[in-house]
């Protein structure tokens, strides 16, 4: 795992420039460093050594006319596969590493090469005899990418913040967005919080060519519900997963394993016995997970290392972790994912995670709403869309937001599992306007998959909404502060093959969610894991927000020069204030507002 960065310049560019900026990123490779420049391209790496060790497999890598040259950042699982594929075809290799799979991957295969790989990427390729960049993000978007073009440079990064060191790029504040990550909580477009800064999207290519960007995309998830016996979905369940698990240990490096209290992670660590875990909790037992991920390691005969996180260092690392980050993400366990990663790095270097599961295999409450609600449902369209216009006239009650939702179309009120603000509440708290509305963001995904089930629009939206823009986000940012490399077996083609045929009554039944995983599992993890709700490294925000220091320190944040220039000061101190004072829990709200507070000081300000 690494860091990469570069730049192409209508004038020549200098290494000072492009090694500042893959300083700014060298905590996600900590064991190395290279660079490539000629008369229009600069390629930085930053390394992070996990196979083939040796100074032979640092970056740049190179064909064997070096007319063609990489910088990659991920791990290629199938790689000694690929690399017999292509000796069978001539082409000589002098390293013993997955990168340089990758630069004859692309000569025999072009533009094609993505969909021969099985893993984690993000890289750039130039082609000095077409003077061309190319690059290509994983389809499950594990690893990340972006890109930032004005008239005389084209940059790209790991990071947005490796971009800040480079003379011509102008650092401006995109508000377009801000309504949209209210709801979000996390930034949901391919735009970003930095104008002209993108994401490239999971599955998507892009070549840099004559001041052109041409984007492409080489993959997309495609659902086909196939009626199939219990026992056999549940069989091909688990010899994908061992065979992912066994893929997903292929390093030269010791790999750990995060452990939380559910079914995803312990039926990882029961696969793999990893000789180390590693698990975070809380005082306050409602959230704390480190008892139950004892229980495991103790029947399983392994070592878990535990750590208990107080209020005072949570807060603490609270700036520092949103520099990190590049943009405002207030998912409260994305703060807890950095203190799982601190203590990891301090004895391995890799580390097996469970994100994904839920998205692939029907994890999600939400999900249930179909079988649940479905008495609901034959009520008339007009009635409920009625009762839906009432409802939204009153403030939110818990338990009976269903009657807003179910009186609209899925595609009119879904927006993924982490919505915080309704649209209308977000507007009229955010000031600049022209803001983008969700239905917007998401109708395209809406469109795409419009001839599916509700559960695979709902499975569709979770996944590019919820887990790639905030849970693999903070992983992969949590984990490459510290130098860690972090992989999720449950995002895996193979896995894939056989979620995407799951019938409906494997994701979802009346009594629980994604039976057929659990079923699975329940064959290898030795304690009742298997059928216990997922937490996620749940926080105590509700209640420390409540306390006397932690107010008033968001309060100060919610009068300051940055709240009153963005938002509504009137309107966001009533929702501290209902929430200190008990009359409405808000904050889920009040913490996405003051993530970004706290996120703007470190980028606009500081």
């Amino acid at each position: 795992m690494c860091g990469i960065a570069g730049y192409i310049s209508n004038k020549k560019p200098t290494k000072k420039i492009l090694k500042k900026m893959t300083d700014r990123i060298a905590y996600r490779g900590p064991d190395a460093e290279g660079f490539y420049l000629d008369d229009l391209c600069a390629l930085g790496h930053r390394r992070l050594s996990i196979i083939d060790l040796s100074v032979s497999g640092n970056q740049p890598i190179y064909n064997e006319n070096k007319d063609i040259v990489i910088v990659f950042n991920g791990e290629i699982y199938n790689y000694v596969e690929l690399r017999d594929a292509l000796i069978k075809k001539n082409h000589q290799f002098y390293t013993s590493t997955d990168t340089e799979v990758l630069i004859h991957g692309y000569e025999e295969w072009g533009h094609d090469l993505p969909k021969k790989l099985r893993g984690m990427y993000a890289f750039a390729i130039w082609d000095k005899k077409k003077k061309e960049l190319y690059l290509a993000r994983d389809e499950w978007g594990i690893k990340p990418l972006y890109y930032y073009q004005n008239d005389n440079n084209f940059l790209f990064a790991s990071e947005i913040k490796a971009f800040l060191d480079h003379p011509d790029f102008q650092k401006e504040f995109n508000e377009s967005i801000l309504s949209a990550y209210l709801c979000f909580n996390s930034t949901p477009t391919e735009e970003t919080f930095f104008k002209n800064v993108y994401r490239v999207e999971p599955g998507h290519q892009i070549i840099y060519k004559s001041g052109k960007i041409k984007k492409g995309r080489f993959f997309k998830m495609e659902f086909e519900e196939t009626e199939e016996a219990h026992d056999k979905i549940v069989e091909k369940i688990n010899q994908a997963m061992e065979n992912s698990v066994k893929y997903h240990e292929i390093a030269d490096v010791e790999v750990g394993s995060f452990l939380s209290s559910g079914i995803d992670s312990s039926y990882l660590v029961s696969l793999a016995k990893p000789d180390k875990t590693f698990t975070v909790g809380y005082d306050n037992p409602k959230y704390d997970e480190i008892s139950y991920a004892k229980d495991l390691t103790d029947k399983l005969g392994i070592a878990n290392t535990a750590k208990k996180i107080t209020k005072e260092e949570y807060m603490k690392s609270f700036p520092k972790i949103m520099y990190h980050m590049d943009e405002p993400l207030a998912d409260p366990s994305a703060i807890a994912l950095y203190f799982v990663a601190e203590i990891a790095s301090k004895e391995v270097k890799v580390v097996t995670s469970g994100e994904g599961a839920d998205e692939f295999f029907g994890g999600y409450n939400t999900y249930k709403e179909e079988i649940d609600q479905a008495w609901y449902m034959k009520i008339p369209f007009p009635l409920r869309r009625m009762a839906s216009f009432f409802a939204s006239l009153f403030p939110e009650v818990r338990g009976f937001n269903f009657i807003y939702r179910r009186g609209k179309k899925l595609e009119d009120y879904n927006i993924g599992l982490g919505r915080i603000f309704r649209d209308e509440e977000a507007m009229k708290i955010v000031k600049p306007k022209n803001q983008m509305h969700t239905k917007d963001i998401v109708a395209p995904f809406y469109a795409e998959y419009k001839k599916n089930s509700n559960i695979v629009k709902r499975q569709v939206i979770d996944y590019y909404f919820w887990l790639v823009r905030d849970f693999l986000h903070a992983v992969d940012r949590n984990t490459m502060m510290f130098g860690l490399e972090a992989r999720t077996p449950f995002l895996d083609k193979k896995v894939y093959e056989v979620a995407r045929k799951l019938p409906i009554n494997a994701k979802i039944n009346k009594t629980t969610t994604k039976p057929a995983l659990r079923e699975a599992a329940k064959k290898v993890i030795p304690n009742d894991s298997y059928k216990k709700k997922k937490l996620g490294f749940p926080v105590p925000l509700r209640e420390w927000i409540k306390e006397e220091d932690l107010y008033s320190e968001i309060k100060e944040k919610f009068n300051s020069e940055i709240a009153n220039k963005y938002f509504d000061i009137k309107r966001i101190n009533k929702l501290l204030e209902q929430h200190k004072n008990g009359k409405k829990d808000c904050y889920k709200k009040v913490w996405t507002i003051y993530t970004f507070i706290v996120w703007y000081q470190q980028f606009f300000e500081n």
